[in-house]
């Protein structure tokens, strides 16, 4: 089954990619079968932030901010579609790296990040999605954003 089959099965929309026509760095960085993808934010369908915004913990709850981790990973198979043509490229899902944007005291980062874990897994299965990650908590994150996140992915030649 294609990727391409599995997001209708699922009921999933690819976005636009991230908007950064301002920033000073690419979002995907191919070297040799390594796609390294830069941390990406909650986007909505057209690629602009998400909201909510804000510390989970204070402004959001742990749910909402499972939420933004999904709207995240969404964009990163955006960003992976966009730079290699096809999501059924990816070999492997190698690495994750989830930040949260944290209120003080507030500990379940992993349960956060499992937003993005879990839906690598619904989309890519375990074969390909099983990865390595990290989790973990930030006083502050870029535009006031949840939730940041950057993988890295083996693409089929």
């Amino acid at each position: 089954m294609s990727i391409d089959d599995r997001f209708s099965e699922l009921g999933l929309t690819l976005p636009q990619p991230m908007q950064t026509a301002s920033l000073p760095f690419q979002l995907t960085r191919l070297d040799g079968q390594i796609l390294y993808l830069s941390g990406h934010v909650p986007t909505e369908l057209d690629g602009s932030v998400a909201k909510p915004l804000g510390k989970v913990g204070a402004e959001l709850t742990p749910e909402q901010a499972y939420e933004a981790a999904r709207k995240v990973t969404l964009g990163m198979f955006a960003s992976i579609h966009q730079a290699v043509g096809s999501l059924d490229r990816v070999e492997a899902w190698l690495k994750v790296f989830g930040m949260v944007n944290v209120a003080p005291g507030f500990k379940a980062i992993p349960p956060v990040i499992n937003g993005c874990s879990d839906l690598i897994l619904e989309v890519f299965g375990a074969e390909i999605g099983a990865h390595t990650r990290s989790a973990v908590g930030m006083a502050e994150l870029p535009f006031g954003v949840p939730v940041e996140i950057e993988a890295q992915v083996r693409i089929r030649l």
